[in-house]
Parts: structure tokens; sequence; C-alpha cells
């Protein structure tokens, strides 16, 4: 008991302890709520908002904010304080003339203008309420710049398939990038991933006197043939505020080298058939690449034949030329060089000169038949056609000539083409001669004519016959006469002659040959000039020549009615007996110039009849008669 009691505090201990335990307990019980973003992110260049929100659970008397950054060596400088009396940004520091702060009901706020890489660190808020609590936060500021778009290049030198191991192939590169930016190969759009043996990577990081960051990616690869029609591109990723973006190169094709596998040939020109005279182009190409030399020969032959750069030309060929032509590729570097080759078939088509049977000229009797043949030999099928004076007149090879008459004679030309092929055709032809008797134009042999006296006719006889007819006139009862046309042809005979009409005449036209004779008769009869002649069919029509003396006399009665009035009326046409004898004396008169006038008249309807009666103006007429 003694003991327990010695252990007892004294009174005034006690109390101290309690007010102790007291003061606890009220810090414990006034405490600060400081709230800040863990991270803020940024664009270089540009203005931030770094938030430092608290609050008290006591009300504090007064409140201290202090905003401290993080230096590189790891230590805290301040750069701002305020409290209720003052706000002040401290000097002397890298954020002297860049930073500001706002106070509001909630907190603070940091602003940072003109953002730089170098501001990417830790930013501290401390408050301090003292009796009403003390509280920190921190934020760190990330700062961005998007890289340039990436630049790729290929190896222009090209690349071989026969590289033992991978290859440079192109670099990519891309500049000014923060953070640090990533390069991405793609071969035809699909991701190319390093493996060993095949795919090789090499990337070059070079970090700026600005802070940013230089990216350079070698992309080294075992190209096969394949990879000839691939296209190889490049993607830079590279973080934003709040994202990943990237941006893709343009793709790019890889000159690959490999050997030749196989050859092909063709022909280039001409197209379609080809015939005797073209020039032929034929074109040979390998597979590999670079491409290879390439020669020329035929199948059955080891001559080489002259080409450039895998083109042979064979001018104006011939059906000699008609052979399989084979190219050969020169690369070294191929497997079994020697079997790379190609074959072409070369035909060259051909018409050879038309036969014509019979040859030449071939003579028919009127009446005969005959058969001619035209023929070409060629190396495909052919058409023929026939004709006569420019008009078609059969088709086919033969061409029958049924009961020949003059009109048969003449000139057959044959024409023969390859339907096939345009270009190739030939020609050939036959003169026929039709021998007979001599044959009138005419149907009439005998013709009926009449004409005044004194009047001038013109008489036509054209005959054919082969050999060609001799023509004779035989005229009786006309001593004027004389021939004005004579025109001859191989076959054909025209004569015309002209006569004046004194009297009935008989005009004789007799035309032989050595096959027979043929006549044609003109009779014609003689009129006076006061009768009207007329004739049967062919004769002379001169009812122009009568209405045009009508006409005039009537004119000369009119004008000599007119003289006679006008001298009646001034006076001087005498009355009586002796009057009425001059006029009767001017009536006759005016019968002598009708008569007159119709001698003349008459006289030119002579010179303007025409063959057979027909009439024909002046100027024909003086042609004729000056022929």
């Amino acid at each position: 008991m003694d003991n327990f009691r010695n252990m007892a505090l004294p009174n005034t201990s006690l109390l101290l302890i309690l007010l102790q335990l007291c003061a606890i307990a009220w810090q414990a019980w006034a405490v600060v709520d400081l709230r800040m973003e863990d991270t803020v992110e940024v664009y270089m260049d540009e203005s931030v908002e770094i938030p430092c929100l608290y609050t008290f659970t006591k009300t504090p008397e007064m409140v201290m904010v202090q905003w401290f950054v993080r230096e590189r060596e790891g230590n805290r400088v301040r750069i701002s304080y305020s409290d209720l009396t003052m706000q002040k940004v401290d000097e002397d520091t890298s954020y002297s003339d860049r930073i500001s702060v706002q106070s509001n009901n909630d907190g603070e706020t940091l602003t940072i203008q003109d953002v730089k890489l170098s501001d990417e660190r830790e930013f501290f808020c401390q408050v301090s309420g003292l009796a009403a609590g003390n509280g920190e936060g921190r934020t760190l500021l990330k700062v961005f710049h998007p890289p340039e778009p990436p630049v790729i290049e290929g190896v222009l030198s090209g690349v071989s398939v026969s590289s033992d191991s991978p290859a440079k192939i192109a670099s990519c590169e891309t500049r000014d990038g923060f953070p640090r930016p990533n390069i991405t190969w793609y071969r035809d759009h699909i991701p190319i991933h390093p493996a060993n043996g095949l795919v090789n990577v090499v990337t070059l990081v070079t970090r700026e006197s600005s802070g940013l960051y230089t990216v350079q990616s070698d992309l080294h690869y075992k190209v096969t043939k394949e990879d000839k029609d691939s296209h190889f591109s490049c993607e830079v990723s590279y973080f934003v505020p709040a994202a990943v973006r990237t941006s893709e190169s343009k793709g790019i094709n890889i000159t690959v080298h490999y050997p030749t596998s196989s050859v092909e040939i063709w022909k280039e020109s001409p197209e379609g058939l080809v015939k005797e005279g073209d020039t032929v182009e034929i074109r040979c190409q390998g597979d590999g690449n670079p491409p290879a030399p390439i020669i020329f020969n035929r199948e059955q032959s080891d001559v080489e034949l002259d080409s450039y750069h895998g083109l042979l030309v064979l001018k104006e060929v011939s059906r000699a030329d008609s052979d399989v032509y084979e190219c050969h590729s020169l690369d070294l570097d191929a497997v079994n060089h020697d079997e790379v080759v190609d074959t072409l078939q070369l035909t060259v088509h051909y018409l050879d000169p038309a036969v014509v049977m019979p040859k030449d000229s071939e003579v028919m009797l009127k009446g005969e038949s005959l058969t001619a043949t035209c023929n070409a030999l060629s190396s495909l099928e052919t058409a023929t056609v026939w004709f006569k004076d420019g008009i078609e007149v059969g088709r086919g090879h033969i061409m029958q000539l049924q009961d020949a008459t003059f009109d048969t004679a003449g000139q057959y030309d044959c024409a023969v083409t390859v339907p096939s092929l345009p270009g190739l055709q030939t020609s050939g032809s036959v003169h026929i001669i039709v021998q007979g008797a001599p044959q009138m134009k005419d149907a009439e042999r005998e013709i009926e004519l009449t004409e005044k006296v004194g009047g001038w006719l013109n008489l036509s006889c054209e005959v054919r016959g082969y050999p060609r007819p001799a023509i004779t006139w035989s005229i009786t009862g006309s001593q004027s006469w004389r021939e004005v046309v004579k025109r001859e042809t191989e076959e054909q005979v025209h004569s015309v002659v002209t006569l004046k009409v004194t009297t009935d005449i008989v005009a004789v036209c007799n035309s032989t040959n050595d096959f027979g004779i043929e006549t044609k008769i003109y009779n014609i009869r003689s009129i006076p000039f006061s009768q009207t002649p007329t004739a049967r069919k062919t004769s002379v029509d001169n009812s122009g020549v009568i209405i045009v003396v009508i006409i005039v006399s009537i004119l000369l009665l009119a004008i000599l009615g007119s003289v006679f009035y006008f001298l009646y009326k001034k006076g001087k046409l005498p009355c009586g007996r002796s009057g009425k004898q001059e006029i009767t004396k001017e009536k006759t008169s005016k019968d002598d110039i009708v008569v007159e006038m119709k001698a003349k008249k008459t006289e030119e309807s002579v010179l303007l009849k025409g063959v057979n009666g027909e009439k024909k103006p002046l100027n024909d007429q003086n042609n004729i008669l000056s022929s």
C-alpha cells in the first residue's frame, strides 16, 4: 500500500499530462485536405496550369502557400510564396518571368508560360494553416513535341537475291520529336519484325542540342524475287498529351536483282498474218533483272541472227523466211541458263501472180462459147472476181462466155484476193476478140426521107465487125456529096456523108469484111420548095423554118403598112389609078422579098440538118464540115 502511494503522481504533473493529450487530440482533428493531379501534359511552347486545391477541417487564422520545383540535382527550389498579406514570385530562378499564381476559395493555380523541355519535372504545392494544419502535394509536368513526318529512302543500286545475309534496302528518319519516337517497318502494309538471318533493324537515336530526338532506322532484309513488286514503308509512333499518334511514310519499291528463269518471244509487228514483202519485228524478253542479253537463231541453225536489245527485224520477208525462231538468254547467273529458251513459229503467206487461160487474147466466132480461168497459187484460200470495163461480170476462178456477140468482145480482168489477208492480191487479164460479118448499129436497113430541092442532108452509117469492116458509099441522083466524118476503132467504123438534094436520090452504104457484107439504103424523095415535105420516121422536119419565114413576112408587112399610112397622112401618096398601080408594085416587091427570105432560110435549114435527117446547130454543122 505504501509502495502504491509512492508511485502516485502529483496533481500538477497529472494536469500537465492531460493538457498534452488534449493538444495532441486537437492537432489530430485539425487537418488540411490537399488535392493535386499526378501528371499534367502539355505541348512544348504552350502554356500550362497546375492546380493546387485544399480544404481545412478547422478554419485557419492564416494560410501560407509555397510552390517548389525539383532541380536536376534532386534538391527543391522555391519559385512562389503567398499568404493573407502578400503574393510574390521568387526572383533569380528559371521561372521568375514565366509563371504566375492565381488564388481562389478552393486553392491556387500555378500557370507556366512558354513551356520548355526542361520544364518536365516535379512541381510541389506546400500549404500551411498553422494550428489549422499543414499539407503538401506534387504534380509531374510532362512535355511533348510531335516529330516531323518520316522520310524514307531506298537503296538506289538495287539488292540481289543471291546475297547470303540480309542487306540494307532502305532507311527511315524522323526528326525533332519528344519524347523519343519509335519506328516500325512495313512490307505491303504488314509489319516487319526482326528475324534471325532474314530481317535486321538497326536504330540510331540522336539527342539534338534543343533536347529533341532524331531517330534513324535502317532495314536490312533478305530479298526474294517476289519482293520486286512489294512496297516498303515505315511508320513513326509518338506520344502526345493523352494519346499516341502515328505518321506513315510513302511506300517505295525496291530494285531487286535476280537471274533469268524464263524468256518469252512474240511477234511485235505486223499485227495479224504476215505476207511477203512485210517487215517483221520479233521481240524476246527475259524475266531477269537487270535484263540479260538476248540472242536469236533459227531452230535448225546455230547461226546467231543480228538483233538489238532483244529485237529481231526481218525486212521484206519472203516465204523462205517461214521457220521456227528461237531466243536465248545469256544470263550466266541463271541456273541451267542453256535451257532458258522460247520459240516462235513464223509463217509468211504468199500469193503468186495470176495465171489466166487463155493467155493474152482469144479469138471467137459469133455464137461460140468460151471458158476462161484465172488461178493464183497461195498459202491461204483465195477469192476471184471478173471485171469488164470496171463492172463486175462474174465471181470464181472460172468464167463462162456463152453465145458470143460483138458486145462480148473486150478485155476481161480478174482480181485474185485473200479474204483473210487484205493486203495480198494479184490480177490478170485476157482480151476477147469476136469475129463476124458486119452488123449495122441501127436495126433499119432501108430508110425513106424527103427533102426540098436545094436542101442538104447528113447521112450516117455505123457498123461493127471483125475484122474491121470497110465502108463504101454508092450515091445516085446527086453530084454534090462528100464524106465529112470517118471514125474507126478495132471493130467499129462510123461514116457520115453530106449531100445536096437536087432530085430523087438513092444512097447505099456498103460494109464488108472477110465474113460477109451489110447494106444500108437511104431513099430520098425531092420535093419542090412550095410543097411541105413529108418523111417517114426520120424525114427532115422543116416546121421551124416555116414558122420563122411566116414571122418575118408578117413583120415586113407591118413595116410596109406603116410606111404607106405615113405617106398617106402627109399627102404624098397620089390617089387614082396610078396610085393603085404603085401599090400593086409594092406588093409585088413584098412577094419577091418573101421568096428571097424563104430561099435563104431553106439554105440555112439544109446546113442545120444532122445525121439521119436530125437537125443540128449551125456550129455543129460547121464542125462536121471542117472534120
